[in-house]
């Protein structure tokens, strides 16, 4: 079903969604619960296009950046903004892998490297709808063997579900025909103070990650091969801490990612478990999000490469006007095999849950 105006929060209209792209219909979605939360999501890229939260006061905003119709979202300067990513979430070095004894050679599409599955990646498809109503958003897509230089045809299935407990739920199911490999993320740029012209910073949130190690890169955002611990440096966001904090400190880490950047490796009980991850808080609004997940893994970025843009009801997004908190596995994982598994074999299926959880903080 899709969304209409009534109780629309967000101000967007299904008129605004309605394309054929290849055969394929796009259009808009909304989830809502009984406190009044509202999340609009559309079925090109699987993206979301507004999540409203309310603050301190109960005043809903739109916590996410997003655009405002469908063609600003296939024409958007920063492509994967708040969207669905696969084949391969993050980088993948030089755009080559091996796998099975064979070479696998990608698009280049982020230096000399594959970033979130390539330029024609899922978050470009059009997905099938297979369920919508006011709690769940069900989509599918079927990547073709070869598509986009990766092996064996994968089906998709994602779930979005917006609870009663402000629980934004995206869970994800995946299986091949041919050994392949998956590492899906959604790429929501979050803003809790709300989208705005200009959107402020979130160089005043307040961050806690629950990991201990993070993953280093080089100049070109690779990572080194190496799992360092984050004490002494300014990846340790074990203890809240204001994003901007040391977000220009004279690191290497930090100037290799232009800011943050970078994959961080939660600390688990074992393999596969829902573990809180992320925790997140807006001082001004009082807004807070929680994040957990099943994935190894969480990358941090802050928006470091938004140039201002437009988006939704004339929003402009500068430079680290977001926070991003990717639940994945780890970056360049097919060519470094000391990092957990990201093969997918016949017969088995990739599982994800990952929940981002709205509030106010006391």
């Amino acid at each position: 079903m899709t969304g209409t105006l009534k109780n629309n929060l967000s101000g967007l209209r299904p008129e605004d969604f309605q394309k054929t792209i290849k055969g394929k219909q796009t259009g808009l979605f909304f989830l809502r619960n009984k406190n009044g939360m509202e999340i609009a999501l559309t079925n090109y890229g699987g993206a979301t296009l507004a999540i409203m939260a309310p603050d301190k006061n109960g005043k809903f905003g739109n916590v996410i950046l997003g655009h405002d119709s469908i063609d600003h979202v296939i024409n958007s300067p920063e492509p994967f903004l708040s969207t669905t990513i696969g084949r391969y979430g993050n980088r993948i070095a030089k755009g080559k892998f091996t796998l099975g004894g064979k070479l696998y050679s990608l698009a280049v599409n982020n230096g000399p490297n594959s970033l979130h599955g390539g330029p024609t990646g899922f978050h470009t498809a059009v997905w099938d709808v297979v369920k919508s109503d006011d709690s769940v958003l069900a989509l599918t897509y079927t990547a073709a063997d070869g598509e986009e230089g990766f092996p064996g045809k994968l089906i998709v299935n994602i779930e979005y579900r917006l609870t009663d407990d402000n629980e934004f739920v995206i869970s994800y199911k995946a299986t091949t025909d041919k050994t392949t490999i998956v590492n899906l993320t959604n790429h929501g740029f979050f803003n809790l103070a709300g989208i705005s012209d200009p959107t402020p910073t979130v160089c005043n949130n307040l961050l806690t990650i629950n990991a201990d190690y993070f993953i280093p890169i080089d100049e070109v955002s690779i990572p080194t091969g190496e799992i360092l611990k984050v004490e002494g440096t300014p990846m340790d966001f074990r203890n809240a801490i204001a994003v901007g904090k040391r977000i220009d400190d004279d690191a290497e880490q930090l100037k290799n990612g232009a800011g943050y950047d970078h994959c961080f490796a939660l600390n688990k009980s074992f393999a596969g478990e829902l573990s809180f991850a992320v925790k997140c808080v807006e001082p001004v609004s009082s807004r807070k999000m929680e994040v957990y997940t099943t994935e190894p893994g969480v990358q941090l970025y802050t928006g470091n490469w938004l140039n201002g843009f437009k988006g939704a009801h004339g929003a402009t997004f500068p430079a680290r006007s977001a926070i991003c908190f990717e639940a994945q596995h780890f970056p360049d994982t097919p060519n470094n095999t000391q990092f957990p598994s990201v093969i997918l074999n016949p017969g088995e299926t990739y599982t994800q849950t990952t929940v981002y959880k709205f509030g106010v903080e006391d």
